[in-house]
């Protein structure tokens, strides 16, 4: 059946594609999840995430957030601060040292996704992105 052969192959890409970048990330002491973390809470700009909000927006949702919150903060990455209109929520920033690991990352980010799609031409990953997108909007 070509339906499952499609979502077959889709997860073993998915999952090829965690495993490069995984390894791209070990050399800077982070995972995936963890870098995943510190990028959604660089694109708040500044403003403040809560665990759940951090969920949500995760490509892998897991219900860990809080222990990668906590490694990020023993690493000087990120940091927490009670909500201050809200007591019983908790605030996540980005910090400095954070922001900084990221600009470092870029680089070798870059030349990691590049090697995963070296064998498409700009059309083809075009027309990739458009199909998965078409995937994804109608579930």
């Amino acid at each position: 059946m070509i339906s499952r052969e499609v979502v077959v192959e889709v997860m073993r890409s998915g999952n090829m594609f965690s495993e490069h970048i995984n390894t791209s990330l070990n050399p800077f002491g982070l995972t995936l999840q963890q870098f995943n973390v510190l990028r959604i809470l660089r694109g708040r700009n500044g403003d403040a995430a809560c665990l759940e909000s951090i969920t949500n927006d995760m490509i892998h949702r897991m219900s860990n957030t809080s222990r990668l919150v906590d490694k990020l903060i023993e690493k000087g990455l990120v940091r927490r601060a009670v909500c201050k209109e809200n007591r019983r929520k908790v605030d996540i920033f980005i910090t400095q040292k954070g922001l900084d690991l990221l600009n470092e990352i870029e680089p070798t980010l870059d030349t990691s996704e590049k090697e995963i799609t070296a064998a498409l031409s700009k059309k083809e990953m075009e027309q990739l992105l458009q199909l998965i997108t078409k995937i994804k909007t109608i579930n």
